[in-house]
């Protein structure tokens, strides 16, 4: 029988193993490369969205392609995608369209990236490292599905499924937030990362296959 962690009590649950837990000064660590490895992150509301803002923080020395954070629904595999086509190319789906944007080379440290999207105007707000590399326009006028899985760690090419080792995640992940609102990056600087949909310091989340959790080493 799986366990659910809520406010510190154990309690026995039918199907699943969610744990919900206070992340802060945690990292997700992602030993191998791999297609079972990953973990599924549970939003504290499922809602439909026109507008968002995503965070978090990585390390890898991966030089192939890997997902960062995946949102599928049923109609849309890719409904919100952060996927790195190679060091310093960060691709971003919105509906199964993309954006590219490009920064420069900074090996053997640790990302801060934060994105946003607004319906109303398309317009998409990519900064890395607390530097912003330029706005771009994609699904202007679109609605982001509500019955979603949300996956960090792989990239699902099927709601919930057909992860691909080759695009995985090898690393450490921390500090991953979602609002359902845009959030003025500038402010993200700073390291919040308390959202209203996906809040690490109050994480729901099932960990899948080789996934360890540590104490960050990097801020």
């Amino acid at each position: 029988m799986a366990k659910l962690i809520v406010g510190g009590l154990l309690l026995s649950v039918l199907s699943g193993c969610v744990s919900q837990s206070d992340m802060k000064g945690k990292a997700f660590i992602f030993p191998q490369e791999s297609a079972t490895a990953y973990v599924s992150l549970i939003p504290q509301a499922r809602k439909s969205l026109q507008n968002f803002t995503l965070c978090l923080k990585a390390f890898t020395d991966l030089t192939r392609p890997y997902s960062l954070f995946s949102y599928s629904t049923r109609t849309k595999d890719n409904e919100i995608l952060l996927f790195v086509q190679k060091a310093g190319e960060y691709m971003f789906y919105v509906g199964n369209s993309e954006v590219t944007f490009k920064a420069p080379l900074n090996p053997y440290a640790p990302t801060h990236i934060c994105v946003s999207w607004e319906s109303a105007s398309g317009i998409a707000e990519f900064w890395l490292d607390g530097k912003p590399l330029g706005r771009k326009g994609l699904r202007k006028g679109y609605t982001v599905g509500a019955e979603a899985k949300i996956i960090i760690g792989q990239e699902q090419d099927s709601f919930g499924g057909h992860f691909e080792a080759k695009q995985s995640f090898v690393g450490e992940m921390w500090e991953v937030s979602l609002w359902d609102h845009v959030v003025p990056l500038r402010e993200m600087a700073g390291g919040c990362y308390i959202g209203n949909l996906i809040n690490w310091q109050a994480l729901a989340f099932e960990e899948n296959g080789y996934v360890v959790t540590k104490p960050k080493l990097w801020a």
